[in-house]
């Protein structure tokens, strides 16, 4: 799973260091696009559900499927009462050798498949994902696909920033490695002047 770290207050890119990965549990990774402010109250949603789990101490722990159900419930019931959490989620996950992988949206639309993405990824880094991913890939060769997906994004959106965090999900649990910045090449032609030949008043 792969995010990156940048913050806008309006259309202000305000911070470049924040976190939209979460491990919960011992077996699931959440990540998150859209409202800060939303993502923390899904946090604190998601930190009672495990506390609540934790309580029962049956031996039994949730795993990605449920907390993704969860989470499903969550936004739907949100935005049947008209006041929405303004995020697209990803959970990730390992439990008992079973990899899973969903993403639920703002209003409640929700999938599994073997990629995901939220935002622009949708649009512009899915098509990649199709074509390039494979089951057999390795975890060198899936983070150059990711910085590859994150390159194309960075280059179309004015308010991202290409600082970002790779994380890794196995059956031994969640690691979230450090940030890091990915090179950039703005010397193209296209974007030196990209109204030349634009017709049109603007």
């Amino acid at each position: 799973m792969a995010a990156d770290m940048g913050g806008s207050y309006g259309s202000t890119l305000r911070y470049k260091s924040v976190e939209r990965m979460k491990p919960f549990g011992k077996h699931s990774l959440l990540g998150a696009s859209g409202e800060i402010s939303d993502f923390q109250e899904i946090l604190h949603y998601l930190d009672e559900l495990i506390l609540y789990d934790n309580m029962w101490d049956d031996g039994n722990s949730l795993g990605p499927k449920e907390v993704h159900n969860y989470l499903t419930r969550v936004m739907y019931n949100r935005r049947n009462k008209f006041n929405p959490l303004w995020n697209s989620l990803v959970l990730g996950g390992v439990k008992n050798g079973n990899k899973y992988l969903g993403t639920v949206s703002m209003i409640g639309v929700n999938f599994e498949d073997n990629h995901v993405a939220t935002g622009f990824g949708n649009h512009l880094a899915r098509p990649i994902l199709r074509q390039e991913w494979h089951e057999n890939l390795s975890f060198e060769d899936g983070v150059k696909l990711l910085e590859k997906c994150m390159h194309v994004l960075l280059y179309r959106d004015r308010s991202a920033v290409n600082k970002l965090q790779i994380a890794k999900i196995t059956k031994e649990g969640v690691t979230i490695h450090q940030p890091y910045s990915l090179k950039t090449y703005w010397e193209v032609s296209a974007f030196e002047n990209p109204a030349q030949g634009a017709i049109g008043s603007w």
